[in-house]
């Protein structure tokens, strides 16, 4: 009976990652295909995945609230959350790597970065916001990051990200992300 107790709790935290992924996917799309659509268009379907991130959110909030064994698991996907909700992170791969607590891919996609934007097939701007999302996520995971990193983390860093970097390390329970989740979703809806 114990181990169809483990294969249950497997099976229900591999469902949550592949709807994490669905919709991390989803908003992904929208940002590479938002030139193609109207604003109205762009903006309710944006409102709409947010719903559905927001939907998600209250479901991880009724599992953590049970005595269930994916609790330190799901936190990375409630940090997820709470950065794709708030947008201090923009780029749903990063948020998805975040997730997946994947530090090797974010550093080759920081690699990638680094060598388009010497190429000139990424602009400075974007870059920049990327590269910060990357290193907080890293920074985030328990990663060590050179002096070079800390110092374009500290001199470039916005509010959304200093603010997501306060609430995460404040974390004793889940609550508190759900709470700011639940603010940053209302904003989005209005």
């Amino acid at each position: 009976m114990a181990s169809r107790g483990t294969t249950e709790t497997s099976k229900l935290k591999q469902n949550l990652e592949e709807q994490l992924d669905r919709l991390m996917q989803q908003l992904q799309d929208l940002e590479e295909c938002r030139e193609e659509l109207d604003a109205d268009e762009y903006e309710d379907t944006k409102k709409e995945t947010l719903e559905q991130l927001s939907e998600f959110n209250d479901s991880l909030k009724k599992i953590m609230s049970g005595d269930m064994t994916l609790v330190d698991e799901l936190s990375g996907m409630q940090l997820a959350i709470q950065a794709a909700i708030s947008q201090a992170f923009k780029t749903p791969e990063v948020i998805r790597m975040f997730a997946k607590k994947q530090p090797r891919q974010l550093r080759t996609r920081l690699a990638e970065m680094d060598r388009d934007l010497m190429v000139g097939k990424l602009p400075r701007d974007l870059y920049t916001q990327q590269k910060l999302e990357i290193l907080t996520a890293l920074r985030k995971l328990g990663e060590k990051l050179t002096g070079d990193d800390e110092m374009f983390l500290s001199t470039n860093a916005g509010t959304a990200l200093s603010q997501f970097e306060r609430v995460s390390t404040d974390l004793g329970s889940g609550d508190k992300v759900f709470a700011l989740a639940s603010v940053e979703v209302e904003k989005a809806k209005q």
